[in-house]
């Protein structure tokens, strides 16, 4: 097993080869259900297809994932493992926080979009079938995951969802940041900083307006979004969003609510991830792959769903296009 990235790129630009056109998208928008499930059957995603109803459509999303990207730390040793753990790690968070609110909110597991990370979905169930947060993380403690520790933490201190969320991101976030600084990865290091960012603004809106104190959940190691502007924007100072423009952070401008947030957070992370490609012997190339498929599953699932519920175009084509 190669401890660099040079073999593992390789099998990457390969697969990178599989990811679904824009074409793709652009007629799925107007496809009927069985038209919609003919045109995935013929894509990469075909093998893993073994039915025709929506929840077989959302298997054969989370099962290709699973093959084309949940392999990519074993198939690489040393340093370069731990680098795209790392990415991996940040998607066992995602998840978590998911779950969280899928059980929060009464929606099943089969719903829940699990992004490939470092645990596998048999366990999310576990922990999504668990009585309550305090038992996922007793399930997340068996495999020795670090954020079972996080979140048994974080519920001695609130039990509001929003605030766990919050807490967990920024003990996440502030941990991978000292395993991050002892990686000679400055494209990884610098696009976590962004994630920092992203994950600050997040929290200032789901916690706009409540008595918060600052420090306890603003993460520290963004580049753009310092703990003034942090604090601006929990009291509700949008202009925050203004003062971004010439960062990345620039499109945000004129967003009032999380979901518009939530769209346009993804489309830039998406940006600035692809602008690791051009990265043949480090971690980009992995990192913008790895956030293609991301992108490509959420794109998917909600095509299917307006394709099986019969929704208008309109409803769904901003959610399905980065520009």
């Amino acid at each position: 097993m190669a401890d660099d990235f040079g073999y593992l790129n390789a099998r990457v630009r390969v697969r990178r080869g599989t990811l679904l056109k824009d074409s793709f998208f652009q007629e799925a928008l107007d496809l009927s259900y069985p038209d919609f499930v003919r045109l995935l059957s013929e894509s990469v995603y075909g093998q893993d297809l073994a039915g025709q109803g929506l929840p077989e459509v959302d298997r054969a999303i989370a099962l290709t994932q699973a093959r084309l990207v949940g392999d990519l730390p074993r198939l690489v040793g040393g340093e370069a493992r731990e680098a795209v753990r790392l990415l991996f790690l940040r998607h066992d968070l995602a998840n978590l926080q998911a779950v969280l609110r899928a059980k929060a909110t009464g929606r099943p597991f089969e719903e829940v979009l699990l992004l490939p990370g470092t645990l596998k979905e048999v366990l999310w169930r576990q922990a999504y079938e668990a009585q309550d947060a305090a038992g996922m993380a007793q399930v997340l403690s068996v495999p020795g995951h670090p954020l079972a520790r996080a979140l048994r933490s974080v519920l001695r201190e609130t039990q509001d969802l929003a605030r766990i969320e919050a807490l967990l991101a920024k003990r996440f976030f502030e941990e991978v940041a000292k395993a991050s600084k002892a990686l000679e990865e400055t494209a990884l290091r610098d696009y976590l900083a962004l994630e920092v960012d992203a994950e600050n603004l997040r929290t200032a809106f789901k916690l706009q307006g409540q008595d918060v104190p600052v420090e306890t959940v603003f993460i520290r190691g963004g580049r753009f979004v310092d703990r003034v502007r942090f604090a601006r924007l929990l009291e509700g100072d949008y202009a925050v969003l203004d003062e971004l423009s010439g960062t990345p952070f620039a499109p945000l401008a004129g967003a009032r609510d999380l979901k518009t947030l939530e769209r346009r957070l993804r489309c830039l992370l998406l940006k600035e991830a692809r602008k690791g490609a051009t990265d043949p012997l480090g971690v980009g190339l992995v990192l913008a792959y790895v956030k293609e498929r991301e992108w490509e599953a959420v794109r998917l699932r909600l095509l299917a769903r307006r394709a099986y519920f019969g929704l208008p175009r309109a409803q769904v084509e901003e959610e399905v296009v980065c520009s």
